[in-house]
């Protein structure tokens, strides 16, 4: 899926990520680049803290790197202020969460509009996007039930429509279905594979689910400070 001559979505080049430890440096990761092609579905793998949720925030402009560039949609996202990361964030990408993050005391079609109503768009103006979102993500019928009447599948499905509503084109996903039961994460999984192949997405998606992983096109392995890339097929089924 990574076709040569196509202009990348996506660009990393010697990313570097460090901490402060008291007195001494944690480098998380350093020397990390890749490109990543529009249409691919890739997966990023890798033990806990070995820095996943952490790229994902920086190729979102949540968090800035150490050292190292970040380019996407021709933006250079280390230059970015923060009001232009916050709009890059808001027109260009859609984040996916391990827990849902959905506003309590909002209804199911509220909580998918919320990216609109920031925008400055009116309720009218989005609730017929809400409900088409919902529809998509097969929750039309529960557009007005709040987060906690909701099940843990359901909410996932809601924040996936929050994600999606402004139409990204980047979706990245931080192990969307790690709350979930094995069934339950099974149809999530299956839900973002046909959103993405039908609203033809560019996906990053975080996982310790190897299964899923074998299922995307490319798969990044995060260890020891280094990324690889290996072969969707060999990793463990």
């Amino acid at each position: 899926m990574h076709l040569k001559g196509q202009e990348s979505i996506l660009r990393v080049e010697g990313l570097k990520k460090v901490f402060r430890s008291g007195e001494s440096d944690l480098v998380l990761f350093e020397n990390l680049s890749f490109a990543v092609n529009p249409g691919e579905m890739l997966a990023i793998v890798g033990e806990s803290g070995a820095g996943k949720s952490t790229l994902l925030h920086i190729l979102s402009a949540l968090d800035r790197a150490s050292a190292g560039d970040v380019y996407c949609a021709h933006l250079h996202l280390n230059s970015l202020s923060h009001d232009q990361a916050a709009d890059f964030r808001n027109r260009e990408t859609g984040f996916v969460w391990q827990f849902h993050y959905l506003l309590p005391e909002f209804t199911a079609a509220e909580n998918v509009a919320m990216p609109l109503l920031v925008r400055g768009q009116t309720w009218q103006q989005g609730e017929p996007e809400a409900l088409r979102w919902l529809r998509e993500v097969g929750l039309e019928q529960r557009a007005h039930h709040r987060s906690g009447e909701l099940s843990g599948g359901e909410q996932q499905r809601v924040a996936l429509a929050r994600a999606l509503i402004t139409g990204p084109k980047l979706l990245l996903a931080d192990e969307p279905t790690g709350d979930l039961d094995g069934q339950t994460a099974e149809s999530v999984f299956a839900l973002i594979a046909r959103l993405h192949r039908e609203h033809q997405l560019t996906s990053l998606i975080a996982t310790h689910n190897l299964q899923f992983a074998r299922r995307c096109h490319r798969v990044l392995r995060l260890q020891r400070g280094w990324v690889e890339e290996v072969l969707p097929e060999s990793l463990p089924a």
